[in-house]
């Protein structure tokens, strides 16, 4: 993107990188630039499976369950040989638009991509390409408690700067701004409104899930997304298979994941995978804190039928 061009755009401090606004939501420069090629020039195929969440809502998970159901090969066996989440971190199993094909090329050749063609994005639904919106490809959203999004988000990102030997960012600072809906891909609650209202007009294109919903029932959730990606379990050892092989567990354990770097983007593996558990908030939020961020929430999705329990 031009520099002349952003320097028309409002602009603010996040994790000590410069955040660009555009039609209402929070950008990277360059994570902008690659979203603004995407949309130009990505042609969807009906077969592509798309993964779409805001940052730290539970992505990671799914980019490990979503190609491991799409493989039959894989799901019908206890064999580890073939695994590819042993040699690949999920990152690689389903590229982001933004984030690395388009960055380095804003019309990258994709022609070689096995079908069906695995994407995952954190754009808002209006920055999709329009040949995404329009195709029969599929989308899975997954999103998460906000205050749970927050505090994961927090040490995600301070993770990440301190390995650039930059200095954490102080929560207050961080709830503030997230609070106001700026951060990378943000607003959080716009951006969940804007998949959820269209998963209502259209439940074959958008399979809208709740992190916490994965937690409390694996299976059901599992089984669920196999049937809306076309790849109904015949068999429940296949479920057993794809959960074990995707338990966060065994991922924040794999070789790969313990030391291995994102290589189209410098960030070591190990700080996709923390914690992950529901409620985590109450260990780092005062009183205040929750009441604010909750109070957000309510308003925010008033009348739409969404909301979280947690």
């Amino acid at each position: 993107m031009e520099s002349t061009l952003l320097g028309q755009l409002p602009k603010e401090t996040w994790y000590g990188s410069d955040l660009y606004n555009w039609d209402g939501f929070w950008y990277r420069a360059h994570h902008l630039s690659a979203a603004m090629a995407a949309r130009s020039s990505f042609q969807a195929n009906d077969s592509d499976v798309f993964l779409a969440s805001s940052m730290k809502t539970g992505t990671t998970w799914l980019k490990a369950i979503i190609p491991t159901t799409m493989n039959p090969d894989v799901r019908i066996t206890n064999d580890d040989d073939g695994d590819p989440l042993l040699k690949h971190h999920p990152n690689e199993l389903m590229p982001s638009l933004e984030v690395q094909l388009f960055v380095a090329n804003p019309n990258p050749d994709l022609s070689g991509m096995p079908s069906p063609r695995l994407f995952r994005t954190h754009v808002p639904f209006p920055m999709l390409p329009e040949s995404v919106k329009n195709s029969a490809c599929k989308i899975v959203y997954i999103t998460r408690e906000p205050k749970d999004t927050f505090v994961s988000s927090w040490h995600f990102m301070n993770s990440v700067i301190a390995d650039r030997g930059i200095d954490p960012w102080p929560m207050d600072e961080a709830f503030e701004c997230f609070c106001k809906g700026i951060h990378a891909f943000g607003p959080f609650h716009d951006h969940v409104l804007g998949y959820w209202k269209e998963s209502l007009n259209r439940p074959e294109k958008i399979h809208f899930m709740r992190y916490e919903n994965m937690k409390k029932d694996p299976r059901g959730e599992l089984q669920r997304l196999a049937c809306f990606l076309g790849q109904p379990f015949e068999k429940e050892e296949e479920v057993d298979n794809v959960l074990r092989r995707c338990s966060l567990e065994r991922l924040k354990n794999l070789e790969l994941n313990r030391h291995g770097v994102d290589p189209s983007i410098g960030i070591g593996y190990k700080h996709y995978l923390r914690r992950g558990i529901v409620g985590d908030w109450k260990n780092y939020f005062a009183d205040e804190m929750e009441q604010k961020l909750d109070r957000i929430t309510a308003m925010k999705f008033e009348g739409s039928g969404l909301g979280f329990g947690c």
